[in-house]
């Protein structure tokens, strides 16, 4: 009973596992030409409606209230979108003279670029009881603007647009992985595969200390929920977003496949890393909150 309860909780990621070994089983289904049309179905109407759903999801009072953060804002947004791809880049100056498959390192490069996840930053966020506003500013105004003419009939309704665009997501994610399994040329070995599993587990926890020493300081001017939001947003990125993203920079390319495993990765250690230092950011978070002065939360 445990297990069900487990499989329906987590059901998304049984998705992913299904769907990719769906697509090995019988990869003619969703390859271009194919019965799933994936260039029509997912280069314009999957796509669309991922993004669709992203925009008319956001609460207006939510966002007003993030705007209001504009320190708060402004770290995030700077870390997320210049630090670290920046870092990033820099680190695999020194790994591209590894054996690692060099198009997992350029996916590894493409995670770096992604936005912030809205879903995965404002549940841990949540969990621990840090700053949510700034959780949820993503650049999608024009869908904002059309959500508050139809507010009353979204509350009233209340559309599943987290189980719809997930639905969606898994199916591009199958026809990429399609692509992969029809073409004989693609190789991916085990080694570089569970080389970047480690790079990336260790570039989330060295990236969440990172965030937590720089927003931690005395002179910094963030209370302890703002920090929590700040370990988090900072450090997520993205997969709703990501690979539709990838999907339109690299329509057709051959490689598409191997360039999102690196994200595809990322997703599931960010959760998991996440809500294992759930406990221990939570009880700093409340100790700092009433004044015990504390050193930084072991990880």
């Amino acid at each position: 009973m445990r297990l069900l309860e487990r499989v329906r909780k987590e059901w998304f990621m049984v998705g992913i596992v299904l769907v990719i070994a769906g697509a090995k089983l019988e990869p003619s289904v969703g390859v271009n030409g194919g019965p799933l049309m994936p260039e029509i179905t997912v280069s314009y109407i999957a796509v669309a409606t991922i993004f669709f759903n992203s925009g008319l999801s956001l609460r207006t009072e939510e966002l007003t209230s993030a705007l209001v953060h504009i320190k708060l804002h402004l770290f995030i947004q700077i870390f997320t979108l210049a630090f670290f791809p920046a870092a990033i880049w820099l680190f695999l100056q020194l790994l591209s003279i590894t054996p690692i498959n060099e198009w997992l390192l350029k996916g590894l490069q493409t995670v770096g670029c992604m936005p912030p996840p809205v879903s995965s930053a404002v549940i841990l966020t949540k969990a621990v009881g840090g700053n949510e506003g700034i959780v949820v500013t993503p650049l999608l105004l024009l869908l904002f603007i059309v959500r508050r003419y139809i507010k009353d009939w979204l509350e009233r309704k209340k559309p599943p647009f987290g189980a719809v665009s997930s639905c969606v997501l898994l199916m591009i994610i199958y026809t990429t992985f399609c692509d992969t399994f029809s073409n004989p040329n693609i190789d991916l070995d085990t080694f570089s595969l569970i080389l970047i599993l480690f790079i990336i587990f260790s570039i989330q926890l060295s990236f969440m200390l990172l965030t937590f020493i720089f927003s931690t300081r005395n002179n910094s001017g963030f209370t302890p929920a703002d920090t929590v939001a700040i370990i988090f947003c900072s450090t997520h990125k993205s997969l709703t977003l990501g690979i539709p993203m990838l999907k339109i920079v690299f329509a057709g390319h051959k490689h598409l496949s191997l360039i999102s495993v690196p994200l595809l990765i990322y997703h599931p250690v960010q959760i998991l890393l996440g809500s294992v230092l759930v406990p221990t950011i939570k009880s700093w978070m409340v100790s700092r909150q009433k004044g015990v002065k504390l050193t930084r939360p072991t990880v």
